[in-house]
């Protein structure tokens, strides 16, 4: 059985779900990590008995034994570093979000015109498996055209500090930390249409909210209580085929609870997403709320990364292509830049 030899460009904390994956996975052989922190990347090197260890990517890219690499780095890295190892050789997994802006977007794009490797973004929510049976429903035209999209992530208490709340680094807050995995499921889901227009709004009225007692929440690693990210943003995005999506995300608010629903509506059925999967039709006159008998009806981390990795490994060993490829990546960043540059002018964003 050929095994694919993959490094791992980034060792914080999300990195250990991708090395957790690589590890169980048969056809993987973990080869080389890099880090900016060298304890940190030798640490990982010994959990998983991995031969090399770097702290420089350019040295690591020259590891001709490294046939793919997740990278799991600072946003304002993922561009760099996804071009330098396209033009290596190297097939790529890139966290989310691709990159910091649609600008950055097309020069990922140009990297891989320039190769023959396989390009996958993170977008860990489409590998879920009540994801995959949902699909096939839609797929099947069980809920005939889907035109209409909602979701809310909204955290009372939840900025994680540190590189997420520096935005020369993270590139936003919430819209683009945690935002982008709901609109682009979202957006999958609907067939991923070309957007047409987007009107949104970004505020940051209550920052890292550091003050507060008896409530623990997430920090980064690198935990520092300045943040110049937005608190929470809202969009309405329109697309070409005339669907629309409404989506709100915050990393702070004053909230009762957090937050989370995700829902889409075709002219024949509905799908509730979040906080679990129900499909909604119409049977003999009479609307149908099913609840799939499935071992994970909500999202579940583990099972989503695994899957994830998973498929990219096939990818890379069979040439098929991956789902969330760089033109999807693209069609985000166009999304997600036009949210921000519409809460900035204070007016709609019209494409085409």
């Amino acid at each position: 059985m050929k095994k694919l030899k993959v490094g791992v460009v980034g060792a914080g904390s999300l990195s250990e779900v991708h090395f957790e994956s690589y590890h169980n996975n048969p056809q993987v052989e973990l080869v080389a990590v890099c880090d900016l922190v060298e304890e940190r990347a030798a640490k990982k090197a010994e959990k998983y008995s991995i031969a090399k260890v770097y702290t420089d990517y350019h040295e690591f890219l020259q590891n001709p034994e490294i046939e793919a690499i997740s990278i799991v780095t600072w946003n304002n890295t993922h561009k760099e570093i996804a071009v330098a190892a396209l033009d290596a050789g190297k097939h790529v997994l890139c966290e989310k979000p691709l990159c910091l802006n649609y600008e950055e977007a097309l020069e990922i794009k140009a990297a891989t015109e320039r190769s023959n490797k396989q390009f996958m973004i993170g977008y860990v929510r489409r590998h879920a498996s009540s994801i995959a049976i949902l699909k096939e429903f839609i797929d099947n035209g069980e809920l005939g055209e889907i035109y209409y999209a909602k979701a809310s992530t909204l955290r009372r208490l939840g900025n994680p500090g540190g590189w997420f709340s520096d935005k020369s680094r993270s590139g936003g807050g919430p819209l683009i930390d945690i935002g982008v995995h709901i609109i682009d499921l979202l957006w999958y889901l609907m067939g991923r249409p070309k957007v047409k227009t987007v009107s949104a709004n970004t505020y940051s009225k209550l920052g890292n909210r550091s003050h507060i007692k008896n409530l623990s929440f997430y920090k980064a690693a690198d935990y520092s209580p300045e943040s110049n990210v937005e608190d929470l943003a809202n969009a309405l995005i329109r697309f070409e085929n005339g669907a629309s999506m409404m989506v709100d995300v915050s990393f702070t608010l004053h909230a009762k609870q957090d937050q989370g629903s995700a829902v889409i509506f075709g002219d024949k059925g509905g799908a509730e997403i979040d906080p679990a999967l129900v499909i909604v039709r119409e049977e003999n006159n009479t609307i149908i709320n099913s609840t799939p008998q499935i071992d994970n009806p909500s999202f579940n981390f583990t099972e989503g990364f695994q899957n994830e990795i998973n498929h990219f490994v096939h990818c890379c060993l069979t040439g098929e292509q991956p789902i969330g490829g760089i033109e999807d990546g693209l069609e985000m960043m166009k999304i997600l830049t036009a949210v921000y540059q519409s809460a900035e002018e204070k007016q709609e964003i019209v494409f085409g």
